[in-house]
């Protein structure tokens, strides 16, 4: 006995020896078995990145959501006073069906069915972004009935406040799941997709030790390292003029049920796109309405531009100086070889001159051009202004669209619009040039890249200048002409006149090509309708271009009439909310804005006053910091000007102002100011001359033009008012 226990004793000894001198146990190091045992590590998630428009509205960014889980293992319950696990999955079921979209056999069948040892388990799509109501509503019901088990896990989701909003452009981004079975938001189309590298963060985490009940241990220090939120995206989007496109086309829609719709529209000086949406659309929370189309139609799809393409035809002939719009020809036909080509009046208006022929969209007059210009030559200024190539847009997928030249009767039919194929973008891009004084701007929608995490601005887009295809006399002569379109008595384009605006551009009214087999579908509406329009022509701030496909058109309705109230609602409201002066005759001359800035804030108001503005001072006065708008602006009598200086700040009356305007004040003044609609100012939350500091909100209510500027009479004339 003795020889046997002193043997084990020295056994045990040597044993414990060689631990103390190894470090080792079984061929393992013991610190690291310590370390895993103790080791703890907590995952700090990262944001993904915003997408703002252009004044820092939001437009899509991550919120707080929810995950389901049903913990299934009785073990869970153990050392608790409470049950932590399902007990009762029948009416588990039941209550879950009601708050998640999963029928209760489905729900019931993923706890009844776990493997044997499951601890917990989730139920996939249906029980991921659930909102906090929901669990709010679910968490009550549980209470109520008793049930056990149930957890809510903090999660994610990408968030899309404004519903459906330049879907195609934005796209959207879910949850997805890897094969190692992580979940992260991964883009799936648009921007979203574009960009997901950049809107992607890196996720940090949280060292630390803990005991084994994964408390963490006393004395002992945390290693974070910190999580780095996706890239923010500022667009050149105006969330407000963007907003009356949606609007505008939700009312289209309504009424004439047409098969596609697409709006543009840009700012001509700098080639930024301010609105962009098409029809059919869809919710990018949702996806409901997303049909089997994923294309952005401005960009990717091309068309037959039909009339609208006129306009550079006559940008050719005037450069070339082959322009004689008092020349006259005979309208009606025109035979090229063996093809002879109509206008829409197959027997025509006699022998007429250009200019009329161009207002009366005439397509022989294009031919007879076509001689004089010579059709090589209208080909090389056609490649001029864009056509056959990309853009450049920072956008992917961008479709070329091709330019037939290879027969005289093509490059004939190519000049009014037919054959040849385009994209709307190329469309917008070439008609900067005219709006432009010459100068082609190449269309962006990216403004600045910027990293959250550091305030560094990874990429900035300039206005880029892409070719002068013609020079300014001939973009002012050819602006005079398309204006003619709308004001002259035999123009096609009557109804796209502006109340207040002077305005020019060209409709269109394009054949469409069969979907299989040759021609063109043919009776009806089976047209796309269009009109490519600036405004206010002598110096266009805006070029908005608009299309409708297949209207279903009322007995006393025609393919424009959709078109152009589309058009009007767009550009009026946007003219107007972007301050541009309306060329009215009884209107007070526009003035030019003077520099303020450095002056004393007393000094200023009072020369404004005088000069018939109304100035508005941001802080307790004294020497003005900023000034908005900036020096040289041209305003009209009563426009207000905002005057930064140092100090508290009273509320001025809103009434009236602009979403723009409200929103430079909220800059300026870095107050916390929440609007609720779309237009101009008609109420606001606390009175005018309160002094709030940045911790008090204050909230605006907005109407859209159309409602505030509705004329106090009898007869209902808003409808006149939104579709001109």
């Amino acid at each position: 006995m003795f020889l046997t226990f002193g043997g084990l004793f020295f056994l045990l000894f040597g044993r414990m020896l060689f631990i103390q001198a190894t470090g080792q146990a079984e061929g393992k190091v013991l610190t690291a078995l310590a370390e895993a045992k103790y080791a703890r590590e907590s995952t700090l998630k990262a944001d993904r990145g915003t997408i703002v428009d252009r004044n820092g509205e939001l437009i899509a960014a991550d919120t707080l959501s929810y995950r389901l889980v049903a913990v299934l293992s009785e073990k869970a319950s153990n050392g608790s006073k409470k049950t932590m696990h399902v007990k009762d999955y029948e009416a588990t079921a039941e209550v879950l069906a009601k708050y998640i979209p999963l029928e209760k056999e489905a729900i019931l069948s993923r706890m009844t069915n776990a493997k044997e040892g499951t601890w917990q388990v989730e139920f996939g799509k249906a029980g991921r972004d659930l909102s906090h109501e929901t669990v709010l509503a679910l968490k009550q019901e549980i209470e109520d009935k008793k049930l056990s088990g149930i957890l809510f896990i903090e999660d994610q989701k990408r968030f899309y406040p404004n519903g459906v909003f330049a879907s195609y452009l934005i796209g959207f981004a879910m949850k997805e799941e890897d094969e190692q079975g992580n979940i992260s938001t991964v883009g799936k189309m648009g921007l979203e997709k574009t960009y997901n590298k950049e809107l992607t963060g890196t996720d940090g985490k949280v060292d630390f030790q803990s005991d084994g009940w994964g408390f963490v241990l006393p004395k002992t220090e945390k290693n974070i390292v910190a999580a780095q939120d996706g890239h923010e995206i500022q667009l050149t989007i105006d969330k407000t003029i963007q907003n009356f496109v949606e609007d505008a086309l939700n009312r289209a829609n309504a009424v004439y049920s047409p098969k596609k719709m697409l709006v543009i529209v840009a700012n001509p000086k700098t080639g930024e796109i301010l609105a962009m949406s098409q029809r059919p659309a869809f919710h990018p929370s949702t996806r409901e309405g997303l049909t089997e189309n994923w294309l952005n139609d401005a960009l990717e799809n091309t068309i037959e531009p039909g009339s609208t393409m006129k306009m550079f035809t006559l940008a050719a002939a005037i450069e070339e100086n082959k322009w004689d719009p008092n020349a006259y020809f005979k309208s009606g036909q025109y035979t090229i070889f063996d093809r002879t080509i109509r206008d829409v009046n197959r027997d025509g208006w006699g022998t007429i001159t250009y200019l009329e022929g161009f207002q009366r969209s005439s397509n022989v007059s294009m031919a007879y051009l076509l001689e004089r210009l010579g059709d090589r030559t209208f080909i090389d200024y056609l490649r001029k202004f864009g056509f056959g190539e990309r853009t450049g847009i920072d956008l992917p997928n961008e479709a070329p669209g091709i330019i037939l030249d290879r027969y005289p009767s093509e490059r004939l039919t190519t000049s009014y619009g037919q054959g040849s194929t385009v994209t709307p973008i190329q469309m917008v891009q070439a008609a900067t040039a005219i709006a432009n004084n010459g100068n082609m701007m190449k269309p962006y929608v990216i403004d600045k890249i910027t990293d959250p995490n550091t305030g560094e601005v990874i990429n900035e887009h300039e206005p880029e200048k892409h070719d002068s295809p013609i020079s300014a006399d001939t973009a002012k002569e050819v602006r005079k002409v398309l204006a003619s379109t709308v004001t002259g008595e035999k123009g096609t384009a009557k109804k796209f006149a502006l109340n207040g605006y002077t305005v020019g551009g060209k409709t269109g009214t394009a054949e469409i090509p069969k979907t299989s087999g040759s021609g063109y579908l043919s009776g009806g509406s089976n047209y796309l309708y269009s009109f490519l329009g600036m405004a206010p022509i002598e110096d266009p701030q805006l070029i908005t271009y608009v299309l409708v496909q297949q209207p279903q058109l009322p007995i006393d309705k025609v393919g424009s009439d959709p078109v152009a109230e589309v058009f009007t609602s767009v550009m009026e409201s946007s003219l107007k909310y972007l301050n541009i002066v309306p060329d009215d005759e009884n209107a007070t001359e526009a003035k030019a804005l003077k520099d303020y800035t450095g002056k004393d804030s007393a000094e200023a108001v009072s020369q404004l006053e005088q000069e018939g503005f109304r100035p508005v001072v941001i802080g307790e006065g004294g020497k003005i910091e900023v000034q908005y708008p900036l020096p040289n602006t041209k305003l009209t009598e009563n426009a207000v000007v905002l005057l930064k200086t140092g100090g508290e700040t009273a509320l001025p009356d809103f009434t009236g102002w602009s979403k723009k305007m409200v929103l430079s004040f909220k800059m300026l003044s870095g107050l916390d100011i929440r609007m609720n609609g779309e237009g101009f100012v008609t109420e606001q939350s606390l009175s005018y001359g309160t002094v709030i500091d940045q911790n008090d909100p204050v909230v605006v209510q907005l109407q859209a033009p159309a409602e505030i500027h509705k004329p106090q009479v009898e007869e209902p004339e808003e409808e006149k008012i939104v579709g001109g």
